[in-house]
């Protein structure tokens, strides 16, 4: 599986590599598989989920899954995962509550900490190994945080309001995330060490999120526009590109940025309608349902999407973002989705924990 996984990753011709393609993850009867990452090595972060709905977060390496959970912990996933094979993910310990860890195959787990509450998640790491994510601070509100190694979490603060949530990290140290204004409506933002938080504004609606960053510092993610729509978003640094008003109906959600500035992401047209877009070369591609990825976490430098197909079940998969769109004669497929799983949407630890209420596709926005 490996030497033909690596081989994709270098061809560019979609008649020899067909999308999409399994990742070959092999689960346990009855569990459905998600990928979230993937490094260059071929390593990938996955969540396996049973019928019960109980996630567990594994490392795919050489056909084989390592589980990545705590000793007496009920859940685990894995977000993220660089090219030394560090893993960052969230997990139950035996009280139930929720932390942040940091895991390679020397070490194991290593526990990230809170910001003075009880529980923390971890989202995503740099080259570097340097972890974001966010925790719950002792006054009970999320805050966005970056470990580096030190002893404690930074806490990034807010845009004026009470929560933050840090999605995603550049090998410069630049993060990816959302933070609540003033009034308490959540906008993307982009921290920089030497400039702090920068609000990036939306659409010309009440709220945006942002779930990506490479490293030139251009940001992707979604905006509510004027007339309530999520639309996907590529910002540069200096206006937010609206991707789409290209991309021309349903609310769009980009999940991923690479090096040279490919975005992907999903198309939400109804609660049992989804499609997939690529925008490379300043060019949009629509992927229909059933001919593309159902959920896209991510795309690497080698233009490798990952995330999962859906039929009866989600299998965790990939396809290159140069694959040329399918046309479909009846349209886009329609497909059913197990509710459980839909908590594994990209970007769904900031979409969709219970304790956020900003945006989520096929639920109620803003």
């Amino acid at each position: 599986m490996r030497s033909c996984l690596l081989a994709c990753l270098l061809l560019s011709s979609t008649a020899a590599c067909a999308a999409p393609r399994s990742l070959g993850i092999v689960a346990p009867a009855g569990e459905s598989t998600i990928a979230y990452d993937i490094n260059a090595s071929g390593q990938v972060a996955a969540v396996l989920e049973n019928e019960d709905g109980r996630q567990r977060g594994v490392l795919f390496e050489n056909g084989k899954l390592i589980e990545l959970g705590l000793p007496d912990g009920s859940f685990s996933d894995a977000r993220g995962i660089n090219d030394k094979g560090e893993i960052i993910g969230t997990a139950t310990n035996t009280d139930g509550r929720l932390s942040a860890f940091v895991y390679d195959r020397v070490r194991g787990p290593r526990l990230l900490g809170t910001l003075g509450g009880p529980s923390s998640q971890g989202m995503a790491l740099n080259q570097r190994g340097d972890a974001v994510g966010f925790a719950d601070t002792a006054s009970g509100e999320w805050h966005a945080f970056v470990y580096n190694g030190t002893a404690q979490l930074k806490d990034l603060g807010t845009l004026g309001g009470k929560v933050s949530y840090a999605n995603a990290i550049n090998n410069g140290g630049q993060i990816a995330g959302t933070a609540s204004i003033s009034n308490e409506n959540r906008h993307a933002f982009r921290y920089d060490p030497s400039q702090g938080m920068i609000d990036l504004g939306t659409l010309g609606g009440v709220a945006s999120s942002a779930m990506a960053i490479n490293d030139a510092g251009v940001v992707a993610g979604a905006a509510q526009t004027k007339e309530g729509r999520w639309h996907a978003f590529v910002h540069d640094g200096q206006r937010m590109v609206d991707l789409g008003a290209l991309i021309g109906r349903g609310n769009s959600f980009a999940t991923g940025i690479n090096r040279a500035g490919h975005v992907v992401g999903t198309i939400q047209l109804g609660d049992d309608e989804r499609m997939s877009f690529v925008w490379r070369d300043n060019k949009m591609s629509v992927h229909r349902g059933g001919h593309s990825l159902y959920v896209v976490n991510t795309v690497n430098n080698a233009d490798l999407m990952v995330g999962a197909t859906y039929f009866h079940k989600m299998t965790a998969a990939t396809m290159l973002s140069s694959d040329a769109p399918v046309q479909a004669k009846q349209g886009a497929v329609k497909l059913i989705y197990l509710p459980a799983l839909v908590l594994l949407l990209a970007g769904a630890a900031v979409v969709y924990t219970k304790r956020y209420r900003g945006m989520s596709f096929g639920r109620r926005l803003g």
